[in-house]
């Protein structure tokens, strides 16, 4: 029986001067192929356009439909196309041909109107002898009556004309650079030049580069840039936006001014589509070159149709997002071409995107590109680069396979740790345990909890009180009460463990082991990825934290609210599961030996962790410093001097050599003149000294109980004497339940405290010319821990004073030190 749709087919191929065969697809396969050459037709993507321009809306369009029945004939002959989807467009073209015209001659009118644009060379002749040929196949029986063709479409099931499998609609967004006709692809039909592409504008060589190039297009890509610099410009006045144009060089000037110019007319300022229509396309060239299996590429193709049903609601919005995206790589504002760029797949009847957007993805598809995604970043050292690429945005070109570094790479990172941290590879991976703070969470933790309730300290001191600066930051932690602080500590953390790792001069397994830690402590404290953005970012923005070159804090709120609020984020593609036996990458303080620690004081740069053994390089430095203020070189003398200090200490001298001349102003005098009128040694001058300091009673040396000085430097010294080894971790803990227990029967707080602190380190400080400056920078260390301004400054501020009753309020989440009887459960 004569296949009616077939027979119209090759009927019209007479037309395009064919013989008439009632198989219009029986042509050589070689001969098909250079058939198609010769009409242009070097691929399945020009196949594709050609296919999709032969409609337009709302009239017919009789040269693009004859050549698209040539066209499909010829590529179903040269096997690049399915016979059933070319007889899916053949049926279209009948129908849209049958929707304009109601007869045959209808039809051969259509075309005698359109035989100049046909470009056939037998002139009007040829094309009357051609229309008549084609009658005298209806007459003879070989073709079919019009009647008889528009039945047989209307009774013909809509087949589709694209890729119809679920996995495969993902395809569709390639419109945006070629349409995909087929499910699978091949590197000669489908993406001709994607190696030389891929290579000279990508720089992609094979497929891990790929595999982290379109890691890199999903998590960030160009937009990242744009949007941040989107915002800086909206929270610019006039003058500081022309201020911010004029910093701009070379081929960021022509993206700056398009984007500025976006801004001024009120553009919408979204491009995302820019990034994931790219993604779909290096998707498809990896698949055509084979670096991709079909799976993988049919995941991050629907990676990208996910992404972007959620921030788009109709193809219209993709392709002007798109236009804007282009406009800023390009540094010319396109978006009056917006139009004429993409009417076609806007508009035709033919176009791959008259699906609805919305209609293209099953649930099925999506979850299996998101398991894929989040397979791609499941090992924890993607949790580190995420975390500290919101510092160094380009780490995230390494997401997906571990690229090889080169040596600048590796020279900048060993530099960075060696002059900023001063950790060298002699500490190995132990080394980076002492840089793991949850007290100094615990701390900021506290403060907010305190400050949310209107509990902090007093901001009057004996030494005077805070700055401004450290004040707005201390009463910005009111706002970060409902968030753990851990992520404001583990963050810097993490851009350690990847400076580690990029020096590769430290064992990989052992950071890999941190990481994995650094995972569980944040899964832990943290259920998702916007809560932990949300955190980081109010911490950030209370505290930010000055780069090395200047002293002006810059926040890094802006980049993290970036990760928070777009969905391709590698920090929402993280393995979020908490691992059962979790560990933290360093020893967590209890709130007692914590509270212990911090009778220090400003002797120390404030005491957040536990002291570990230190490197051979790092002992020496200790040694020296300890031999050169206490003339101690062995552990037993260290040992003895730790004790001294905590029976009797200097205060034992000032209460027997110095405290009996408060009692006798005369004899005081007397002493002060007899050494005045005679030369004196270096101990009569500093004896010397010390009296006078009795008699002017200074730093209120005469008044208050100069135990602190003594408490705080065996602190200090212990806490030396531990990172020697000269201590082991039971003598170490006695000397600091020794110096607790002493501060508590002695003081009843930290302000009591600190005033016997400045009066022992005022007194016994010897006579030099920086002692003015030595005191003054004294007294501002204490009010910061006094008070908390700024509040990383010290502990004291979120400390109970030993034996003290508790003050403090309980945080709102576990975020705290094991000890604290308030512990939320």
């Amino acid at each position: 029986m004569v296949d009616p749709l077939s027979a119209w087919w090759a009927q019209q191929l007479v037309l395009c001067d064919w013989a008439f065969s009632p198989d219009p697809t029986a042509v050589e396969p070689a001969l098909a192929v250079q058939r198609l050459a010769d009409m242009e037709v070097a691929d399945r993507c020009e196949l594709g356009w050609r296919l999709i321009e032969a409609f337009s809306p709302g009239s017919v369009n009789p040269v693009g439909h004859l050549e698209s029945l040539e066209l499909l004939a010829l590529a179903v002959a040269a096997g690049w196309l399915p016979a059933e989807q070319a007889r899916a467009w053949v049926a279209r073209i009948a129908a849209d041909i049958c929707a304009h015209c109601n007869s045959l001659e209808d039809w051969l009118t259509v075309l005698r109107q359109a035989r100049s644009a046909l470009g056939w060379e037998r002139g009007e002749d040829g094309f009357l002898a051609a229309c008549e040929a084609l009658a005298a196949l209806e007459r003879e029986g070989a073709g079919i009556t019009w009647d008889l063709l528009a039945e047989t479409v209307r009774r013909l099931p809509q087949a589709p004309l694209w890729p119809s499998a679920p996995e495969a609609q993902a395809w569709r967004l390639r419109a945006a650079f070629a349409p995909a006709l087929v499910s699978g692809a091949e590197e000669a039909l489908d993406a001709p030049q994607s190696r030389a592409f891929l290579a000279e504008e990508w720089q992609v060589h094979d497929r891990d580069g790929l595999v982290r190039q379109l890691l890199w297009l999903a998590g960030q890509g160009d937009r990242y840039a744009w949007d941040l610099d989107a915002v800086r410009v909206l929270e610019a006045a006039g003058d500081a936006r022309e201020a911010w144009l004029a910093g701009q060089k070379g081929e960021t000037l022509a993206t700056a001014k398009v984007l500025l110019g976006f801004v001024e007319r009120g553009e919408t300022l979204e491009w995302a589509a820019w990034d994931w229509l790219r993604l779909v396309d290096l998707a498809y060239a990896g698949l055509a070159l084979g670096w991709l299996e079909a799976d993988e590429a049919e995941a991050f193709a629907h990676h990208a149709l996910d992404l972007i049903t959620r921030r788009y609601s109709d193809w219209v919005a993709v392709a002007t997002a798109y236009q804007r995206g282009r406009s800023l790589f390009e540094g010319r504002d396109r978006m009056g071409e917006l139009h004429r760029d993409w009417a076609l797949l806007l508009q035709s009847p033919a176009s791959p995107w008259r699906l609805p957007l919305n209609a293209l993805q099953d649930e099925a598809s999506r979850e299996a590109s998101r398991r894929a995604m989040r397979g791609w970043r499941a090992d924890p050292r993607h949790w580190v680069l995420a975390l500290a690429s919101v510092r160094e945005p380009e780490l995230l070109l390494r997401q997906g396979p571990v690229p090889t570094l080169s040596e600048a790479v590796r020279q900048e990172a060993r530099h960075y740790l060696q002059e900023v941290l001063g950790l060298y590879p002699d500490d190995g991976v132990d080394g980076l345990a002492r840089y793991w703070l949850p007290a100094q969470a615990h701390h900021l933790n506290q403060l907010a909890a305190d400050a949310d309730h209107g509990a902090l300290p007093s901001l009057v001191t004996p030494f005077g009180q805070p700055g401004a600066e450290g004040l707005a930051q201390r009463d910005a932690l009111r706002g970060c009460s409902r968030f753990s602080a851990t992520v404001h500590m583990a963050e810097k953390y993490a851009f350690y463990l990847q400076m580690a790792g990029d020096s590769e001069d430290f064992v990989a397994e052992g950071l890999a082991r941190l990481a994995e830690s650094l995972r569980g402590v944040l899964c832990h404290f943290y259920p998702d990825a916007r809560r932990l953005l949300n955190a980081w970012a109010c911490w950030e923005a209370a505290l930010p934290e000055p780069p090395l070159e200047q002293s002006t804090p810059v926040s890094l709120a802006h980049e993290i609210r970036w990760h928070r609020d777009d969905p391709g984020s590698p920090f929402h593609w993280l393995d979020w599961q908490i691992s059962a036996g979790w560990q933290e990458p360093g020893p967590r303080l209890s709130l007692p030996r914590f509270t212990a620690l911090a009778l220090v004081g400003p002797l120390n740069g404030g005491a957040w962790s536990e002291p570990l053994p230190e490197s051979d390089r790092e002992v020496a430095a200790i040694r020296e410093w300890i031999d050169g203020h206490y003339g101690l070189q062995e552990a037993e003398g260290l040992r003895e001097f730790l004790d001294f200090l905590l029976s009797a200490g200097d205060r034992q001298e000032y209460q027997i050599n110095y405290a009996p001349y408060t009692l006798n102003a005369a004899r005081l005098a007397s002493e002060i003149a007899t050494l005045e009128s005679d030369d004196c040694s270096e101990e009569e001058r500093n004896h010397l000294l010390r009296l006078k300091r009795v008699r002017d009673n200074d730093a209120s040396c005469n008044a208050f109980d100069m135990a602190a000085w003594d408490i705080a430097q065996a602190v200090d010294l212990a806490i030396a004497g531990r990172q020697l080894q000269w201590l082991s971790e039971a003598q170490f803990t006695a000397a600091l339940d020794r110096a607790a227990a002493l501060a508590a029967s002695h003081y009843s707080s930290w302000q009591a405290y600190a005033r016997g602190l400045y009066a022992g380190f005022s007194f016994f400080m010897g006579e030099t010319e920086e002692r003015g400056a030595f005191l003054k920078s004294f007294r501002e260390a204490m009010v910061s821990w006094l008070t908390g301004a700024p509040p990383l400054a010290g502990p004291w501020a979120s400390l109970d004073f030993p034996g003290a009753r508790p003050r403090h309020w309980a945080p709102m989440h576990i975020d705290t030190l094991p000890g604290d009887a308030r512990t939320l459960h």
